[in-house]
């Protein structure tokens, strides 16, 4: 639990060091012709960016810092003359121990939130929870099917180091999948962690976007921002509302887990 946490404290003091100032400043540029808002609703905005895209990241990465326990055991050949534990047991390991992690980078992403300006209300909150113990579901099973097959802790690792690194940018969560070219953007389209990054970010930032509606923000403007914050994801032309994120999550999860099942059965007979 403890070092697992290692990986969404580091993202949330990059995040806030670093990242804060290149949203604030592209956020602003995009605004400034529309209207002046005041700096609460922009440092709020950014916040709640930053928290989505670091809980879009952390849901998904954690699992495979948790998941390193099954490899362990094949490696140390724990399981060369008996089951230590069903293979089953190890998901759900990796889901409770994902939660712990998550929930309490979650509750640190919330306390920032507060501190840079707050417009969140209780639905918004348990929708977001509902987002992360998607999003742990989607990537226990991922990571599962990717740890499955690995015998040393090195290729886990190896596994580890190149998700951490390249999932925060196929998702959205490190750059806004609006500013990738035309053709990124239809390849992106069709990875469910688009839609499940576009899920945390509707929450988070659904009472930002009523703010600026008070504030005399245009509602065209406020579409404007909403694409480009992609909380209006598109594919193949139509945009992707809420509910059917939640299908297409829910979907994922459910081939995903039916995948780890039938290479359980294949290789453990």
């Amino acid at each position: 639990l403890f070092s697992s946490m290692i990986t969404p404290v580091i993202l949330i003091v990059l995040y806030a060091t670093f990242l804060a100032n290149v949203y604030k400043d592209s956020f602003v540029s995009a605004t400034k012709n529309m209207i002046d808002l005041p700096d609460k609703i922009i440092n709020g905005t950014v916040a709640a960016q930053l928290a989505a895209a670091l809980l879009a990241v952390s849901c998904v990465t954690v699992t495979f810092c948790v998941n390193l326990t099954m490899v362990q055991d094949r490696a140390s050949g724990a399981r060369k003359d008996f089951d230590v534990s069903p293979v089953i047991g190890y998901f759900l390991s990796t889901v409770l121990n994902s939660l712990m992690v998550n929930g309490t980078a979650l509750a640190l992403c919330l306390l920032y939130i507060l501190k840079m300006g707050w417009y969140m209300s209780a639905s918004d909150v348990i929708f977001v929870i509902l987002d992360m113990i998607l999003l742990v579901l989607f990537g226990s099973t991922l990571s599962s099917i990717v740890s499955y097959p690995l015998k040393t802790q090195g290729q886990l690792s190896a596994v580890g180091t190149i998700v951490s690194a390249g999932y925060g940018f196929v998702c959205g969560a490190y750059m806004p999948i609006s500013n990738f070219s035309s053709g990124m953007q239809k390849a992106l389209s069709y990875l469910p962690g688009t839609y499940g990054t576009s899920l945390v970010k509707n929450h988070m930032l659904n009472g930002v976007y009523k703010e600026m509606a008070d504030t005399g923000l245009p509602s065209e403007a406020v579409t404007v921002i909403r694409n480009t914050l992609d909380c209006n994801p598109v594919f193949r032309g139509h945009v992707v509302g809420v509910p059917q994120m939640y299908l297409i999550m829910a979907g994922s999860i459910v081939v995903f887990g039916a995948a780890y099942l039938l290479i359980i059965m294949i290789r453990e007979r």
